[in-house]
Formats: C-alpha cells, structure tokens, sequence
C-alpha cells in the first residue's frame, strides 16, 4: 500500500515589530572618540530589543528621514512601515524637546532632541492610523503625552522640588521606587494579585498635563507622579515610564513588577490585530 503524504504543518510567521532609533547627533567639536562618532547614528538599544525578541518576534529598527538625508520625505513614507509591520515600540533616549509641547527650553540641556520628535510622532500617526499597536517606554511614554496634546514637567526635581528622585546617574537602572497600579485599569487588570510594585526610574522630565482621550493608570508613590498612561481610543497605544527591559534578566527588587504581563499583553493585541 502506498504511503499517503502526511498533511503539511501549518507554520506561524513571527510578528514583525518595528522599533523606533535612538539618534546620536554629532557634537561641535566632534568627541575625541572620533571616527563613526563624526556621523549622525540611528541605533537600537540592546536590551529593548532582546525584550521584544524574546517572544518569537523579528525586531526592525525604523530609521528616521531628517532634510539633510541621501533619502528625501518626498521618496517614502512612513505610513509604508505602518503597512509592513505588525506594531511599533518607542524606545527611551534623548528628552522630549519642550518646543515640541509649545515651550522654551528652560536650560540648554533640556533642549531634547525636536528631529526624533517630529520623526517618532509621525511614526505613531501612521501606527495609530493602520490600527496598530503601540508601546512606548520611558521617552517613548512621554512623547505618546505631547503626541495627544498634552505637556511635559521639563525637569521633575526643578519644578516639582517634593517629588521623589526619579532619575540617579550613579545607579541608573537600579534607581527603584514604588507604583500604584490605578484600580480599574487594563494595567491592572494584568497583575490581579496587587496594587503596588516597585520599578526602575531612570527619567527627569514626566507627564503635566494629561493629553487628550489618555487616561493615567499608574502613579509613582508617594508624589503622584504619572508613571503610565493609555490611550482610550480604538486601538492599543500605552505608555509606561519605566524600563521593564533592563528588569528582565535582573532582579534588584524584592517587589519589582514584572514587565512579562505588559509585553504578553501588547503581542497579543499585535496577534488580534493581524488576525483581523
């Protein structure tokens, strides 16, 4: 008897995740490092996308159009990657540049970076405007605020001198403080067995006022600083101040929350909306 052909295994293609660049801008004089470091760099920060990959998902770094480029505005669009990728993330990096909320620098080194910001808010109203989802992280957060409208503390020890230290140069990452995950949340919703968690703070600047249709779902405690916040419209964009990536193979924190829940959650708003 002839053997019958086994049916073919149905394979699943890994979600493509575009990641937005951090990126570098050479400095008058040029560093002493010399070299590469002479030339703008677009680059993707290791630990961010090891954390996206490490569920069968392909990360593609997204690199920005600025006017000086070989590659002109009028050649592309980004709406193409919006097209071709199953969600975005927003990395962290450089601050938010206070003009890009309709105010000065209140010193030069809040300035921020204003060509990531009109870069990365195009990529989100393309993303927002396929159905995509979004996830932005610490920046990323922030830039997701001033994108619906709302404004940014320039400097929390500044201008909110009772707050907690948020941001430690010395041990960056390891700089822990608690949350208060807001009752009722999608957030919440995701870690049912508490209300609290520690995370890692590496941040100076924070959300003002709130944008428009966002809603807070967590707060930094005890200063009721905004630490997370979500979009209430069709689609999934949320935002966090913390770095759940640095969190993930390290655990400083007898009560650090876990950023598995977060992750598994917007892949799987990824997968339905692929799915669709």
């Amino acid at each position: 008897m002839p053997d019958v052909p086994s049916a073919p295994v149905a394979s699943t293609k890994p979600l493509l995740i575009g990641l937005s660049a951090r990126i570098y801008h050479p400095t008058t004089p040029v560093p002493s490092l010399g070299g590469v470091f002479t030339r703008t760099l677009h680059y993707l920060e290791q630990s961010v996308a090891h954390w996206v990959m490490s569920r069968e998902v392909l990360g593609v770094m997204i690199p920005a159009v600025e006017s000086e480029s070989l590659v002109r505005r009028s050649d592309m669009s980004l709406r193409h990657y919006a097209d071709m990728l199953d969600g975005l993330v927003l990395q962290g990096g450089t601050d938010v540049s206070p003009e890009t909320y309709g105010e000065t620098p209140m010193k030069p080194a809040w300035a921020g970076d204003r060509v990531r910001d009109l870069y990365e808010m195009e990529l989100l109203d393309a993303f927002i405007s396929a159905g995509k989802p979004v996830l932005g992280i610490c920046r990323g957060c922030q830039l997701l605020n001033v994108a619906f409208g709302g404004s940014l503390y320039q400097d929390i020890p500044t201008q909110l001198p009772g707050a907690l230290r948020h941001h430690d140069e010395n041990t960056y990452e390891r700089q822990f403080h608690r949350v208060s995950l807001v009752r009722g949340t999608r957030l919440a919703g995701l870690y049912p067995d508490r209300s609290t968690g520690a995370i890692n703070s590496i941040h100076h600047q924070s959300v003002k006022t709130l944008g428009h249709d966002l809603e807070v779902e967590a707060l930094a405690i005890p200063d009721g600083v905004v630490e997370a916040i979500r979009w209430k419209g069709p689609s999934y964009v949320f935002g966090m101040q913390w770095h759940p990536e640095f969190m993930a193979l390290n655990r400083w924190h007898d009560d650090q929350l876990d950023g598995s829940p977060i992750l598994d959650d917007f892949l799987s708003a990824v997968r339905a909306r692929k799915a669709q």
